[in-house]
């Protein structure tokens, strides 16, 4: 009975991952809370991205309104750019899940996500729709819709366009379609398994600020429209919904959207797009007190007593009517969680009432893991140490999990402010998955993630790969299972205890050391894999498997690992064939028992968000091409962060990262070349001390070669960034087939030291540039002309002029996703660009 009791808690916990706001942590937060907990209302807010959200609103909804309030993205923020590193495709949108996520605990609210890859700059709803497909999309947002059953839908985006991106308006369309089929027992019936089908009352649009149309109260178009003060000042927390807001929207550091705080007025309008018109309030009409439920009224009083006579001074005296509300929710609630037509505030509403618990009883449950990490089969220790710090007569139970039979059972009373310890010891099973984003376990479509379990997606990350239960009783009959995750803690020296949760891992892992190997002839190349062990001393044997043609030497090495978490590194001297040939190496360790594991690993670590390991294939491209190139030394100015100077470097040039003293004082004129890298002119402040100096490098006959700036959300530090007038402008080409035509033929750039032809754009990923120029200065010649479909000719891709003795390269094109993509014919490219004299 008791592993069953510890099944279902663990299949609770599955099912309500998305419930991530914080608990309450002082008096002002419990009183908010505790208020909270007698309103049973919901809205859901739709965008297409991470930062799409209008974080005043979701702070309004959930702080002033008090409604459950979360956040649809239908993306991940995949096919962005990265501000703060180097991450791209999937590992940024590791990133920004991450940033949404600690963007929620600020504003209070949950996330969501659709099962949608954010795949770059989409120009329409119809170019996107077909690559997300509509159908599947469409499922996930009526599913979201049917789990969370939102009384009041908004759209971030109008339907009609004026969002621009594709996927912004796609968004919209996809919440209207949802709006409906949700309720329709007939569309995605497969889903009725675990969710019921939902009509929410309301359908709205939150408008855009001035540069868009604003409602008229004379215009019968806005007859419905509701508007809603953002600005107003919650004086229980002391600060308004758009101080709150600031700090929520700063967590898209990746983004580089740092908000300052706003205060005053902030007016929004809210228009009816469907459902029941309004018109003061979006609420207007809808029942957001118990009474809507059966057996609700009960439990609606009780908590509205713990609200009235709350004691910020004795905080603990609240804890009985939550308990007695707790009992109440048992009792109306023994359909299962996961059954049709169940009631999702039951354990929504149990999960608030024990965070109020906690917050009243001062109760802590720190557990701390022997280690971060623990493979399938292995065991780990556990430290759980819960401390009461108030007066009411808690007992400890039991702690327990799945994988510690049986779970320990102290008996222990939890006297104010007197630790109780428990160790445990859990066992995985050897068979035990290990901890990736759940996303990104099975290689994506083109354009959605493949995700098979229904009940996961939509969740914007894993449940805990190892929860404990820490069971409370108390002299009334109570029982409170909390469930919380295994959590390794240590000491920094600067940042003070850290904390992040255990991960179950492989044996080993192996990270071939590039990206992408280019072999310019048929000279063998040094192929270095970093291996590390997660697992004990075990011996092992790493080999590479190469394509047809390849070959290695050693064909194998042996391994040793000193300890545990201790890193090797295996050399492999590579020899390609005589002909151009494209392939992969893919690195295999053999542990002494004979399974093979090629798994790489990347560490994801940033200070606003919790740590994260993401796994891989330990794999590599492998290109043998004849790509010839001019000059020796290149200094490379990073920008917001690429991969382009390991590209440099397989080109055979030698790279030196310059850094802002360099920039300031160093001798350029020792470098046949210099680029600068995405968004330098943008994130680099140094630069604007700097350019005058790069001119004069060019001047007196060096190469610069200046990739793709913005304009916003950072704005160009030089305006413009080049010797002569141009503009930097918002227009791309998203179509990565899109043809391209050749302005001048007879163009360096195109001619040496590698003859560039139309195969040489064969492969290309995601799109062939953004941020194209206009205006420009004749003194500039072009070499390219692109265009997506139905738009007109673009020439600003790449410009380029003799400046002095030297040559100035100004290139809009996604270097920093197509080299690291292993695309050869950007090799061919770039060699040229940098070779340009």
């Amino acid at each position: 009975m008791f592993r069953r009791t510890l099944a279902f808690a663990a299949l609770l916990a599955l099912i309500s991952t998305a419930a991530i706001a914080a608990p309450p942590r002082d008096s002002a937060e419990i009183e908010l809370a505790l208020k909270k907990l007698t309103v049973v209302g919901s809205a859901l807010y739709v965008g297409a991205h991470p930062d799409d959200e209008n974080t005043a609103m979701i702070a309004w909804l959930s702080r002033d309104r008090l409604v459950r309030t979360a956040y649809l993205s239908m993306t991940r923020g995949d096919g962005g750019q990265n501000l703060i590193g180097d991450e791209k495709g999937e590992l940024l949108g590791v990133i920004r899940t991450q940033e949404l996520l600690a963007a929620r605990r600020v504003d209070g609210s949950e996330q969501f996500f659709t099962r949608a890859i954010d795949f770059g700059y989409s120009k329409g709803p119809q170019e996107t729709l077909s690559i997300w497909g509509h159908d599947t999309i469409l499922a996930d947002v009526v599913w979201v819709i049917r789990k969370f059953q939102p009384d009041v839908i908004v759209t971030r985006f109008p339907t009609t366009g004026e969002g621009g991106h594709g996927h912004h308006t796609a968004s919209a369309i996809l919440a209207g379609e949802a709006f409906t089929a949700a309720a329709d027992p007939t569309k995605f019936p497969e889903q009725l398994k675990y969710v019921a089908p939902w009509q929410a009352r309301r359908l709205y649009w939150n408008h855009f600020g001035r540069s868009f149309q604003q409602p008229k109260p004379d215009d019968p178009e806005f007859a419905n429209d509701i508007e809603i003060d953002l600005g107003a000042y919650n004086e229980l927390l002391g600060r308004a919904y758009t101080e709150i807001a600031a700090d929520s929207r700063s967590m898209h550091k990746s983004q580089g959207f740092g908000a300052a705080e706003r205060r005053g007025s902030v007016v929004n309008y809210f228009k009816l797009i469907a459902g029941q018109p309004a018109k003061g309030d979006l609420f207007e009409g809808i029942d957001l007190t118990w009474g809507r439920y059966p057996g609700g009224e009960a439990i609606g009083k009780i908590l509205q007593q713990a609200y009235d006579t709350f004691d910020e001074k004795h905080p603990d005296k609240t804890i009985l009517p939550l308990l007695d509300a707790l009992e109440g929710l048992d009792r109306i609630g023994a359909t299962p969680a996961w059954a049709p037509n169940v009631n999702p505030w039951i354990e929504e509403k149990r999960n608030e009432i024990l965070d109020v618990v906690r917050a009243c009883a001062g109760l802590a449950i720190d557990v701390s893991a022997g280690d971060s990490s623990v493979v399938a089969g292995g065991a780990i220790p556990m430290t759980v140490t819960v401390v009461n710090r108030s007066d009411y007569p808690f007992v400890l139970s039991t702690v327990a999990t799945l994988y510690a039979n049986p779970g320990k059972a102290p008996g222990a009373k939890l006297a104010n402010n007197v630790p109780v310890k428990t160790e445990i010891s859990i066992k995985l099973p050897s068979d035990y998955a290990i901890s990736q984003p759940y996303w990104l376990v099975q290689p994506p479509a083109k354009g959605t993630y493949r995700v098979d379990d229904q009940r996961l997606i939509g969740l914007p990350e894993n449940p805990p790969s190892i929860p404990l239960y820490v069971t409370l009783t108390d002299p009334h009959m109570h029982t409170l299972i909390f469930t919380v995750p295994a959590v390794y803690r240590w000491t920094d020296a600067v940042r003070g205890e850290q904390t992040r949760r255990v991960d179950v891992v492989p044996d080993v892992t192996a990270n071939v050391e590039q990206k992408v190997y280019l072999f310019p002839d048929t000279k063998p190349k040094s192929v270095a894999v970093t291996l590390h062990n997660f697992d004990g001393t075990t011996p092992a044997t790493a080999r590479l498997i190469l394509p047809n043609g390849w070959s290695s030497e050693p064909a194998s090495e042996p391994v040793k690992f000193d300890a545990k978490n201790s890193d090797m590194r295996a050399t492999f001297t590579v020899t390609p064939p005589a002909a151009e040939s494209n392939g992969e190496v893919r690195a295999e360790v053999q542990l002494a028992d004979g399974r093979k594991i090629s798994k790489s690993i990347t560490n994801i670590d940033y200070p606003h968000i919790p740590a994260q390991r993401v796994f891989g294939d330990a794999s590599a491209k492998l290109l043998r091409m004849n790509v010839k190139k001019l000059g020796t030394r290149v200094g490379y100015i990073m920008g917001a962060g690429d991969d382009v100077p390991d590209a440099l470097r397989q080109i055979g040039y030698d790279v030196t990262v310059l850094t802002d003293a360099d920039l300031v004082h160093g001798d350029f004129s020792h470098y046949d070349a210099i680029v600068t890298g995405v968004r330098a002119y943008n994130a680099r402040p140094a630069m604007k001390e700097a350019h005058a100096k790069l001119m004069k490098y060019v001047e007196n006959g060096g190469t610069l070669v200046v990739q793709y700036n913005s304009t916003s959300p950072q704005p160009l530090l030089i305006d413009p960034p080049g010797p002569y007038p141009f503009k930097v402008t918002s227009a791309r080409v998203t179509v990565e087939e899109a043809p391209v035509k050749f302005t001048n033929p007879s163009s360096p750039l195109l001619t040496t030291p590698n003859k560039i032809t139309q195969a040489d754009f064969e492969g290309w990923v995601q799109e062939r540039g953004l941020y194209f120029l206009d205006n420009v200065d004749p003194k500039y010649q072009t070499v390219f002309e692109m265009h997506d479909p139905n738009e007109p000719e673009r020439t600003g891709s790449e410009i380029y002029t003799r400046y002095g003795k030297g040559m100035y390269i100004y290139t809009a094109l996604d270097w920093f996703r197509e080299l690291p993509a292993g695309v050869p014919g950007a090799y061919r490219l770039f060699a040229n660009l940098v070779s340009a004299r």
